[in-house]
């Protein structure tokens, strides 16, 4: 079974992804702001990354940044979730590292395909 961390610091977003989630079968560790959200990918080294962007302490792109900057970590993919749906941030999310972009309000049955194709070994 498939574990994803959720960086997410709005509860409601939080609790309704987290939900979904564990209905179509994966695991959930979950982190508000992007420093614990970093810590988190250290330590559980989850199998995919859910990262807002826009995230107190450190956003979402420098999150992602240093995720990848870790050896230990590099090989997880991340899939930045963002209300901010201009061509530039998902430009820029993937400069940073991310996988994959998706747009908030989130379209469940989008971001489980994305998730399903990022998990499909290669």
């Amino acid at each position: 079974m498939a574990r994803i961390l959720i960086v997410e610091d709005n509860p409601m977003n939080l609790d309704m992804l987290s939900r979904r989630l564990l209905r179509a079968g994966y695991q959930i560790v979950s982190a508000e702001n992007g420093l614990l959200g970093v810590e988190a990918a250290r330590r559980e080294q989850p199998d995919l990354v859910l990262m807002d962007l826009s995230l107190p302490e450190i956003d979402g792109w420098e999150a992602t940044r240093r995720i990848k900057a870790d050896p230990a970590c590099r090989h997880i993919p991340i899939v930045a979730l963002t209300a901010h749906a201009l061509t530039s941030d998902r430009e820029s999310a993937l400069a940073a590292g991310c996988s994959d972009f998706d747009t908030k309000p989130v379209e469940m049955a989008r971001l489980l395909t994305k998730i399903k194709t990022l998990l499909t070994p290669r």
